[in-house]
């Protein structure tokens, strides 16, 4: 004997009540049935095939655990955005920070022209150059992994953001001018 669904016929005698009672009872059925085929329309692992069940359709626990794991994984995955996004907004401050400083550094030799300065020779300004790459290096160096790609690049970023700073790079030239001062003498 198979199951009847659909509306239900009013039964003589019966109260009113039970023919809707069963055609609600349908409805909220329907409505539940459509919600699994909704979230398994709609999740992307569980329009994956296992092709050790075959094409069969996945029970309703698979449909929920599986869409409990991908909402795990969004998740997931916009922790990581927002941790991006953080440290981006961090280094676009870091580049304003820098830029504001070098237009300061700019005006001010625009402002006060080196006409009656001496000038320096190549080896001297190569002698400069070459001692704040070598405190670079140093740190750098000391700081960064290079086992892996993903690890150099995770490192890199992390280097400039400790050593690269304004205040930091303005420092280590500043020793290295008083260095080669002191060497001149």
């Amino acid at each position: 004997m198979g199951i009847f669904r659909g509306p239900f016929p009013a039964i003589p005698g019966a109260p009113l009540g039970v023919a809707a009672a069963c055609s609600s009872s349908h409805k909220r059925r329907d409505a539940i049935k459509k919600g699994y085929d909704d979230l398994q329309a709609i999740v992307p692992t569980c329009q994956q095939q296992d092709f050790s069940i075959g094409c069969q359709k996945l029970s309703k626990a698979i449909v929920l655990q599986k869409t409990i794991d991908y909402i795990q994984f969004l998740h997931k995955e916009k922790k990581k955005q927002e941790e991006e996004v953080s440290t981006l907004r961090k280094d676009v401050m870091a580049l304003k920070i820098m830029k504001v400083n070098y237009e300061q550094i700019v005006k001010a030799y625009q402002d006060n022209p080196s006409e009656d300065k001496v000038q320096l020779s190549d080896q001297v300004k190569f002698n400069v150059f070459q001692g704040i790459m070598d405190s670079l290096f140093q740190s750098f160096n000391a700081s960064i992994s290079v086992s892996s790609f993903q690890e150099l690049s995770a490192c890199v970023f992390s280097w400039i953001e400790e050593h690269c700073k304004p205040q930091t790079l303005r420092d280590i030239v500043i020793g290295v001018l008083h260095q080669l001062k002191s060497q001149l003498r």
